[in-house]
């Protein structure tokens, strides 16, 4: 029996793990620490939250009497915790550093005072590497080149990760996850705003020309190379996680859009976010030595998440309801006053 530390495991990707890892490892015990701000759900794990594997902990990562105490009943931890949306990273980029760099840095120094220990996951983003360009591929060897306080605050977090590992030998693997997309994502991020928005007929708001392009990872195939590196990747080392399955944004919202039967009319172009990186792009070579290859291309994982945010309308209204109308208004609400419309071809006016 192994006993699982999850730190953030009411997100969106934390949540897929740990759905994944008790439906895979059925005598595995799970440690949920969420301090569930805006971004962790309880619902996400709704169906789970009886399990007698699983356990719940209210809480800070960056509170070191409580991470103390839950590291010490953990011979593994996978480490989630984190503000995660680079708009929020632009209004507020203070509490991007007390997660990400303070809230790692805690938990590295528990991990260094634990006598069970044995592996140590950290969960970055293919962020860290700063805008890439086309037909280029980010190896984990290149040097990281942030340009938003979010993907900075990530990078930070790696750094102390590594230092922990030269100096303490800490057993702990990074993996640069690109864009995920799936069930249970909140609303801030692109897919899940353009589907729920599509479904409401309101507009859909792009930044700029909507060229900016990201390499789409369906969740499930993420957590199962997160399981992968768990069981295999080597302490000290990184790991890209990549699908290829790149796409302009102003592709993704007609998609979107085609599978909701929905007007393509309903794109709006809005002032751009500063310092908008255009591209992301990793080479997984890497890990896939180990085995591993996403089994989702753009077209399935995007439809597969559409279809569920179509048939779970009581899970995103909530969370519509909630403080994302209060950062949605603050956000796009200006934006969308002076919003370019969508022409035919994709080329706004």
């Amino acid at each position: 029996m192994t006993t699982y530390l999850v730190t953030g495991g009411c997100g969106f990707i934390g949540s897929n793990f740990i759905l994944r890892l008790l439906h895979e490892e059925r005598d595995a015990r799970v440690i949920n620490l969420d301090d569930l701000t805006y971004a962790g759900n309880p619902d996400n794990l709704r169906e789970i939250e009886n399990d007698e594997g699983y356990r719940f902990v209210k809480g800070n990562v960056s509170d070191p009497t409580l991470v103390g105490e839950l590291m010490q009943q953990a011979e593994v931890v996978v480490h989630f915790a984190a503000e995660s949306h680079v708009d929020r990273s632009l209004m507020e980029p203070g509490a991007f550093i007390t997660t990400e760099v303070h809230g790692t840095y805690t938990l590295l120094e528990a991990a260094r005072q634990s006598t069970k220990l044995k592996r140590f996951l950290h969960i970055s983003t293919d962020e860290v590497y700063g805008d890439v360009e086309d037909g280029e591929f980010s190896v984990e060897t290149d040097l990281l080149r942030p340009r938003s306080p979010y993907s900075a605050s990530k990078a930070g977090a790696e750094m102390q990760v590594i230092a922990y590992v030269e100096t303490y030998g800490l057993p702990v693997i990074v993996a640069r996850p690109a864009n995920n997309v799936g069930p249970r994502q909140h609303l801030e991020k692109f897919v899940p705003l353009c589907t729920t928005n599509g479904i409401e007929d309101q507009p859909l708001p792009l930044y700029g020309d909507g060229r900016q392009q990201r390499d789409w990872l369906f969740v499930e195939d993420n957590v199962e190379a997160l399981d992968l590196l768990l069981r295999e990747g080597e302490p000290g080392e990184v790991y890209n996680v990549g699908a290829k399955n790149h796409r302009d944004n102003i592709d993704v919202a007609e998609t979107i859009l085609d599978l909701l039967g929905k007007p393509k009319s309903l794109i709006r172009f809005v002032e751009d976010r500063a310092g908008h990186d255009r591209r992301y792009g990793v080479d997984y070579e890497k890990i896939g030595k180990l085995g591993w290859s996403p089994r989702h291309d753009f077209e399935a994982a995007i439809e597969t998440t559409v279809r569920w945010y179509e048939a779970n309308r009581w899970w995103w209204e909530a969370v519509r309801e909630g403080e994302f109308k209060e950062y949605y208004e603050k956000q796009y609400g200006q934006r969308l006053a002076e919003a370019r419309p969508y022409t035919s071809g994709g080329v706004s006016e």
